[in-house]
């Protein structure tokens, strides 16, 4: 009986998919449900979730900062690893601190993190000053190349090993030369003719040779050797998509190989998720790289409170249409998960550490987004002071919509109507997670068309936006 029981549940839920789907398949059938449900997962795939996608620079510090990431969804991690031989070649290699001042102990940091399941990226770099070629910098191309080698070798050798397991490792951050935005050198990466005085300073007309000669490909292949992953240095949004094509397809005349070859995930830093494509297109969609990373986004960005829920939901459902076949092929992290500015995740306090409105859009967006994900292929059909796009999460369809003030509607064609006694729509404020008033929001069918109408509060939580917007969740799902 128990099994005949559980038989026809399973069944109802199959007929719920396929409802959702616009479909009608005979139960014999099943297994071409979530197809028809959604944009095909690869054979295979697993289960995606949104926390896959959502990563920050730093660690959490405590048992507290801990429980905060998981409310976030946040899975990984983005920080230092050194401080190398700070002052000499004399001096014993120190691989063992993390932090901007490495003022951290890094082992105990990443046993923390794999015991709560947030995965950990170590950024590789930089010169230590008694090995700059300019002269104290840091951030400049080092003298001894066997310095900055020996020094991967210690971080990959050591981390990749048990109890610590890491396999990915960033090589540098943001190496680029001249920058759209004016600068003559990129940030992070200086040479010949640098001057902190940008009047004086001239453009360091070898950076990206350097950069993939003595830098990148050098690190990759020890990284390789310990059969760990190569996530490139974050390449700067201002240093143009076109040029950072052109230095991945390099092929040096002194390696006799391309810096492409040398990647497994591509990185930037602080592009929209549509910038993303090409790359996909190029170099991930038929190989050679596995995928795709931005390990900085957000910052200033996030004054728009709407920035953080906007991006990874559009992140999920643009993943979803692109072979996203492991968890770890695409990833976001977010700059920066704590600090004093009230557009960063938390606000480090005293007295106690707090969420602002970012962070708390986090925690909205993985309460709201918190099943399996599938792609939904219905087009949606939004009224003049509306849009917004749609994934599958489980078994609800969840819409992100953007709209004026007042009574708004979206249509989806296409799907055959449920009954009203397995079927409630909900809309949820992405900021705060309150639920709009039941007399609100109606659902109705029309033949197969869908048809849900919902108000939009006159005071809108996009009110800095021009022009003021209201960010929510349009959920339909099955009732209990």
């Amino acid at each position: 009986m128990d099994r005949v029981v559980r038989s026809a549940g399973r069944r109802h839920a199959l007929r719920t998919l396929a409802a959702l789907a616009g479909a009608t398949i005979p139960l014999a059938r099943a297994k071409s449900v979530l197809a028809l449900a959604s944009d095909a997962r690869p054979a295979g795939a697993g289960t995606r979730r949104i926390t896959d996608l959502i990563g920050s620079n730093g660690w959490p510090g405590s048992a507290g900062d801990v429980q905060m990431w998981r409310a976030m969804g946040i899975s990984w991690g983005r920080d230092s690893v050194g401080p190398g031989q700070p002052h000499g070649p004399g001096d014993a290699m120190r691989v063992d601190r993390t932090g901007f001042a490495f003022d951290s102990d890094l082992p105990s940091v990443l046993l923390r993190n794999d015991r709560n399941g947030i995965g950990s990226l170590l950024l590789l770099g930089y010169t230590p000053k008694w090995n700059a070629s300019v002269p104290g910098d840091s951030n400049s191309a080092p003298v001894d190349e066997k310095a900055w080698t020996s020094y991967v070798d210690a971080v990959v050798r050591k981390y990749s090993a048990p109890p610590f397991n890491l396999r990915h490792f960033q090589i540098w951050n943001e190496a680029a030369g001249k920058l759209s935005g004016g600068l003559q050198q990129s940030t992070f990466w200086h040479g010949p003719d640098f001057d902190t005085d940008q009047k004086r300073a001239k453009p360091y007309e070898r950076a990206m040779q350097d950069y993939v000669e003595r830098i990148h490909i050098p690190a990759a292949r020890i990284i390789r050797s310990y059969r760990a992953y190569v996530v490139y240095g974050g390449w700067p949004d201002q240093g143009g998509l076109g040029n950072f094509r052109k230095w991945l397809e390099y092929r040096s005349p002194v390696l006799k190989e391309r810096m492409l070859d040398w990647v497994d995930y591509l990185d930037t830093h602080y592009l929209s998720v549509a910038d993303l494509d090409p790359l996909y297109q190029q170099y991930v969609k038929n190989g050679p790289a596995r995928g795709i990373w931005q390990t900085e986004i957000g910052n200033e960005y996030m004054k728009d409170p709407h920035y953080v829920a906007r991006y990874f939901f559009d992140f999920a459902v643009w993943a979803l249409g692109r072979n996203w076949d492991e968890p770890d092929k695409y990833l976001s992290m977010i700059y920066h998960w704590d600090g004093y500015e009230p557009f960063r995740l938390t606000h480090r306090g005293p007295p106690e550490r707090t969420y602002n409105v970012s962070g708390q859009s986090l925690i909205v967006l993985r309460q709201t987004v918190s099943g399996s994900l599938a792609g939904f292929s219905k087009p949606l059909q939004f009224g003049s002071g509306a849009s917004g796009t749609a994934l599958l999460s489980g078994n609800d369809v969840v819409m992100q919509v953007r709209a004026d003030p007042g009574w708004q509607t979206v249509f989806v064609p296409g799907l055959l109507p449920l009954s009203s006694r397995v079927t409630q729509v909900e809309v949820i404020d992405a900021l705060t997670g309150a639920s709009s008033a039941r007399d609100d929001v109606a659902l109705t069918w029309d033949d197969r068309l869908l048809k849900v109408r919902f108000k939009v509060p006159e005071r809108v939580n996009g009110a800095g936006n021009n022009p003021p917007k209201h960010l929510a969740y349009v959920v339909i799902r099955r009732a209990a």
